[in-house]
């Protein structure tokens, strides 16, 4: 399938697990100049290997976590560095950090939610825009989440992070459309890889760190289900 991506420069956060990882080879498959971020270093190489395997156009890896003041910054100067432009961000980064009744939750914990699924968003979106708006053209894609509007049972502050963005995001597509820039969201619901092995260790499926292995200890003993969401990789 021919998108119209050839050539053009694609930022995809959380590229190396799960959603980001399957965003990131899509995006490769059409030809596009690929900047994939994330934490996990050579779980990055590997995306970028396979990336370039897959026809892209270009494909480099950046390490940073976007829970840095700073990470916004790194990936506009990276992306401007190599490419001299940004046609496309994808924000996938996104997650919680505690499941419960939030009657018993810790209120760290929802600083977490918050800061991991709205504030990575709002970071790297405030860097990357102007270079997009000065040449007034594109697209930014926004991963929310089904929780965002039907809310998720024992999640009430990721929910309402991802209702969040999802608010964002048509505030943000009012801003800026006059000025050639597309801003849309996906919220997709229950997904996961089918290669397990070859996770990032950011991934909340890997047993040392993942959300879903501590939280929900069955997962690691029995067949995994399209029960992920976004990854912080």
């Amino acid at each position: 399938m021919d998108t119209g991506l050839r050539g053009k420069v694609v930022v995809v956060t959380g590229a190396t697990a799960n959603i980001g990882r399957a965003i990131a080879f899509d995006m490769a498959s059409e030809g596009a100049r690929l900047l994939a971020v994330g934490r996990d270093v050579s779980a990055g190489q590997a995306v970028v290997k396979e990336a370039r395997a897959r026809g892209a156009s270009e494909a480099i890896f950046l390490a940073v976590d976007l829970l840095d003041a700073g990470s916004g910054d790194m990936i506009r100067d990276r992306a401007m560095a190599e490419f001299g432009a940004v046609d496309v961000l994808v924000n996938n980064v996104g997650g919680n950090a505690a499941m419960g009744p939030f009657a018993r939750s810790d209120p760290s914990s929802w600083t977490a939610d918050i800061d991991i699924t709205l504030m990575t968003v709002l970071r790297v979106t405030r860097l990357v825009l102007p270079v997009m708006i000065e040449r007034s053209t594109g697209c930014i894609i926004n991963i929310g989440s089904t929780a965002g509007s039907v809310d998720d049972y024992l999640l009430a502050v990721y929910s309402a992070a991802k209702g969040a963005v999802h608010c964002f995001t048509k505030v943000l597509a009012k801003e800026v459309g006059p000025q050639g820039i597309r801003v849309n969201c996906v919220a997709p619901y229950a997904t996961a890889s089918e290669d397990p092995a070859a996770y990032s260790s950011g991934s909340r499926f890997h047993p040392e760190r993942g959300f879903f292995t501590r939280t929900i200890p069955t997962l690691s003993t029995r067949p995994m289900h399209r029960c992920a969401r976004e990854e912080l990789s």
